[in-house]
């Protein structure tokens, strides 16, 4: 019976000595519960809530460890990153120089001016996909503009060129498309482009479910990339809500009461009377109420001093 009730108090987390000592002043056959109200009563704590009161110290973890403590970073780590919250942005780079081009020429200015418009708002992870062969001298029937923008963003690590190569003087190329979908459905991101991949939506019905729900179409008015503030029509998000992981909600506005004063329903109206602020939220018909039972009691008074000699 003694080793029973030590290793049922000892899992409790008490300690061995405290055990004893209470069984020598109750007993052997004290009761369990009665054992655990004279520890309590002695101050004794389970070793775990004792371990919890003393102040944890930090402990330095290897650089190669598999398993730092949470509560620790590395040296350099930012607690907050602002970038964080927002989504990676791959742009189809071929779709938006055509289209700042007028689909005549390829130009690369556009392709500058969208990026510079995610950099603007805060984005860090900005790629653009454009085919290896626009790196070649622009020929007669592939005019490009501005071509020295494609190096310096390749320097920056931006822009990324999809493989392709010459066969017998043909020139195989990778469907450039593939890694645009591919790359922002695995990141989690935005599509920036005004092609619909209609091809891409019927293969994957996982990339179908992206592609609609992430597609961000854009104009180019007078050198300005301009991409619509409801990305998913009138009633889906905002821009900023579309381009953000942790979308705010809108605030409640309250619409003003038609009727305005005139308005009967009192505490029961839905609607927001800016008249009613600082009163009282009772019903119209209660208030009269209230307002003529006071000159009915003041003239039964008064009649009442009369007739009294």
């Amino acid at each position: 019976v003694h080793q029973s009730k030590m290793d049922f108090f000892c899992k409790l987390g008490y300690g061995k000595q405290d055990i004893c000592k209470v069984l020598e002043n109750l007993g052997q056959e004290a009761l369990e519960d009665d054992v655990l109200k004279e520890l309590i009563r002695m101050g004794s704590k389970p070793q775990a809530l004792e371990d919890q009161a003393q102040p944890s110290q930090l402990k330095l973890v290897a650089r190669g460890s598999c398993s730092p403590s949470p509560g620790l970073k590395w040296l350099g780590e930012d607690e907050s990153d602002s970038s964080d919250s927002l989504r990676p942005i791959v742009i189809d780079g071929s779709n938006v120089a055509m289209s700042h081009g007028n689909k005549e020429v390829f130009s690369c200015w556009g392709i500058q001016l969208a990026v510079d418009w995610f950099r603007e708002r805060g984005h860090t992870y900005i790629k653009v996909f454009v085919p290896l062969w626009r790196k070649e001298p622009p020929r007669q029937d592939s005019p490009i503009a501005d071509q020295h923008i494609l190096e310096e963003l390749e320097k920056q690590s931006i822009l990324v060129y999809t493989p392709s190569r010459k066969v017998k003087g043909k020139r195989v190329v990778c469907y450039d498309d593939r890694y645009i979908v591919k790359v922002a459905y695995e990141r989690d991101g935005v599509i920036v482009s005004n092609d619909h991949y209609r091809d891409l939506q019927n293969e994957n019905p996982e990339w179908k479910w992206f592609i609609e729900q992430r597609l961000l179409m854009y104009s180019f008015v007078s050198n300005r990339f301009m991409p619509p503030d409801d990305p998913l029509g009138r009633h889906g998000p905002t821009l900023s809500n579309f381009l953000s992981k942790k979308p705010v909600l809108p605030e409640k506005k309250w619409q003003p009461c038609p009727y305005g004063k005139k308005c009967t329903y009192g505490n029961k109206c839905k609607f927001y009377h800016p008249e009613r602020q600082h009163q009282a939220q009772i019903s119209v018909a209660d208030e009269l109420r209230a307002k003529t039972k006071v000159p009915l009691s003041q003239g039964k008074e008064e009649e009442r001093c009369q007739c009294s000699p």
